[in-house]
């Protein structure tokens, strides 16, 4: 709709698009508070075994998985560079370094991560990316 729209302002937009769209507000609203009902009722179905179900999966599947593919990827990116490669330890870890290629510090990240602004973490190294695909695993890195 925008593209049909004429005006510069917020104002001029305001006032045109609830012209052409008068429910609209009303109808999203309706929409998205129903969503919020059905929220409400799904909160209410989590107990503390739910919880605790999620937890493990994150703390030993995720996180066994996610050390999986770091390894295979430092590997990989080692043997292609003709250089060593390790993992960091958890000094290393607690300042945001997954491993070492060579000398180099890196980080090893799913390709969501980049659009994670809120994440507080800071990478010290290198980032490389990677994406999980039915073909096998793409990887993004500037080194």
């Amino acid at each position: 709709m925008f593209q049909e729209f004429g005006g510069k302002s917020y104002e001029e937009w305001d006032a045109w698009y609830r012209t052409q769209k008068p429910e609209a507000p009303n109808d999203a609203t309706d929409r998205i508070y129903a969503m919020v009902e059905k929220l409400r009722v799904a909160v209410q179905e989590i107990d503390k075994s739910m919880v605790r179900e999620w937890v493990e999966h994150l703390v030993l599947v995720k996180t066994f998985i996610g050390l999986c593919f770091q390894e295979a990827i430092l590997s990989r990116i080692a043997q292609r560079k003709g250089v060593d490669y390790r993992m960091a330890t958890p000094e290393e870890e607690s300042q945001g370094i997954d491993g070492f290629i060579g000398t180099r510090a890196v980080s090893v990240k799913p390709s969501t991560y980049a659009i994670k602004d809120m994440l507080p973490e800071e990478i010290q190294g290198e980032l490389i990316l990677y994406e999980k695909k039915k073909s096998g695993i793409t990887v993004t890195f500037d080194f």
